[in-house]
């Protein structure tokens, strides 16, 4: 168990947090939410004593081991991966290597002998001898294959590194985990693995993510910060969703029968202050009306953007035809022979592991790359907005907000951009900002507006809702879903996927998976053909 005693902090004059008491229990999984800069990431570290607080005070079980997901990518480069994972626990690997140095020595004393039976028994207490083959499973687990697992950390790429941190704060079954948005840069089947590993996870997790459908798999609980204060609800997030939504028009029907009822008591003293008769009767109504208190309803501090893609035209029957395509990058060919036609209607998920083909085909597509070989043609009809998953280039340049969208608008007015701006949350003097200035999720709105004011009937995401909070996240789901036109896309969130597509592509080294289908239908079906492959398999070798 951990619990949070009277928790303030002050950043500057800001409160963060205002005397926030929340306790933890095992068995459980916490979400916690709340939109962009409530705390989330905050209030872990102060869980996990990484930040002090300014007053009150965690406490934890004792003897209770917690886990923290680290998110510094390069702290293990000089280990290797598997030793990395063990490190997890901090103190069974220290007896490893101590153990190690003992047996290592030429001169090897008594004293040396009664150490490392001491060391012996500690280890096998904590279940050492299982170390390497529970770091081997949890990797292979996370799509981390065999042959990275003894290569310096170092050696590794972004998203790999990522799963090796994972694997790390998992390990060792931990009492207390705290997960700081552990789906983040994780392919599907990795993110598929993780949940069933939490809902089969015994002891306590307190879990930051701004993916729905994976709070909603994996949470008993959720922990929802707003106004600096943290309210605790039973339930998954859209059990918290509706619970919410639910108090706060309970609270608004509670007023209306008090207003009603004030007005009757107000009505009542004015018509009867003055009669003799009816005196007493006014004066006790008096005092029934000073009881009478009004809820206190504050709207959420969570905004939500206004996203809404409006083709000028209409598209026609010819979307875009591609064939043949194939492109090598670095030595690894992304795209072999890919063929496939998009018709009118088509909201279609490239879906899979292999995040570089992805990205490959989304580029040749917007006319950033050219493909080695093959072709692709746009119909005539068709106008295409891009949303690129590396924008950096993008805001590398000194314009302010407002300079930057007008650039790409075909109406030059200032007022007439600054109205994009708004509905993205950029108000006042916002927009005098430099864009080279903007953190991430700035920088997706940014590219959002720049979609929505180029009036395209085609629209091109590459991973669209990394960087956003939750709130951008519902309102970009929602615009995509009314969308008229066309999508072409990738993303990581579930719910976003299953909602959005109509068509489900998946790009494999053996070439095309094309199936008209919601993705849930397809995760179910290409479940099966994994199934039925193994089978097979087995089948042939025990035939031989």
């Amino acid at each position: 168990m951990i619990s949070a005693n009277g928790i303030t902090l002050r950043i500057g004059k800001k409160a963060l947090f205002e005397d926030v008491n929340i306790k933890f229990t095992e068995g459980n999984c916490y979400g916690l939410i709340g939109a962009n800069g409530a705390g989330k990431s905050t209030f872990l570290k102060i869980l996990s004593g990484q930040l002090d607080s300014t007053n009150g005070s965690i406490v934890i079980t004792p003897g209770q081991r917690l886990s923290f997901l680290q998110q510094d990518h390069f702290k293990y480069d000089q280990y290797p991966v598997l030793d990395t994972v063990i490190l997890g626990n901090k103190r069974l690997y220290e007896i490893m290597k101590e153990k190690d140095a003992i047996y290592a020595k030429e001169d090897f004393t008594d004293e040396d002998g009664i150490r490392a039976s001491e060391l012996e028994g500690e280890f096998a207490e904590m279940n050492g001898w299982e170390a390497e083959s529970d770091a081997a499973t949890l990797l292979n687990g996370l799509g981390i294959p065999t042959e990275l697992h003894y290569k310096q950390m170092s050696e590794l790429a972004g998203p790999e590194k990522v799963k090796v941190l994972l694997a790390q704060a998992l390990f060792g079954n931990p009492d207390i985990l705290l997960l700081d948005e552990p789906t983040n840069h994780l392919d599907l089947d990795a993110i598929a693995w993780l949940e069933e590993f939490l809902i089969n996870f015994e002891n306590t997790v307190i879990v930051v993510s701004h993916d729905r459908y994976f709070l909603n798999k994996v949470c008993t609980h959720i922990a929802d910060i707003d106004y600096n204060k943290i309210q605790l609800y039973a339930g998954n997030y859209d059990f918290w969703y509706e619970s919410s939504q639910l108090l706060i028009k309970q609270m608004k029907e509670a007023n209306k029968k008090k207003e009603e009822k004030i007005k009757e008591l107000q009505e009542f003293i004015q018509r009867f202050s003055a009669n003799a008769s009816k005196s007493k009767q006014a004066t006790s109504r008096k005092k029934a009306l000073e009881k009478i208190e009004l809820d206190e309803i504050k709207p959420s501090s969570r905004k939500y953007p206004y996203i809404d893609f409006r083709p000028e035209r209409e598209i026609g029957n010819e979307v875009l035809t591609v064939e043949n395509l194939s492109k090598t990058i670095d030595g690894e060919k992304v795209l072999d022979n890919i063929s496939f036609i998009v018709n009118k209607n088509d909201k279609i998920a490239f879906v899979g592991s292999n995040e570089l083909a992805k990205t490959t085909l989304f580029r040749i597509l917007a006319g950033e790359l050219e493909p080695d070989s093959g072709s692709y043609k746009w119909g005539i009809t068709t106008s295409q907005a891009y949303f690129p998953k590396d924008s950096n280039a993008e805001f590398d340049n000194e314009l302010t907000i407002v300079d930057w969208l007008t650039q790409y608008s075909a109406i030059k007015d200032a007022t007439y951009v600054r109205g994009f701006l708004g509905r993205m949350l950029f108000a006042g003097d916002d927009g005098v900002k430099k864009v080279k200035v903007l953190s991430g999720g700035e920088k997706v709105r940014c590219l959002l507006s720049k979609m929505m004011i180029s009036g395209a009937n085609v629209l091109l995401f590459d991973e669209p809702t990394n960087h956003l909070d939750m709130e951008s996240i519902t309102a970009l789901n929602n615009g995509v879903i009314k969308y008229p036109g066309v999508i072409l896309f990738s993303c990581r969130d579930h719910q976003f996927v299953q909602t959005t597509a109509n068509r489900i592509m998946e790009i494999l080294p053996g070439g095309l998976i094309d199936k008209q289908t919601t993705y849930d239908e397809y995760l179910e079906s290409d479940e099966m053909a994994r199934k039925r492959q193994v089978y097979n398999n087995n089948d042939a070798e025990s035939d031989n």
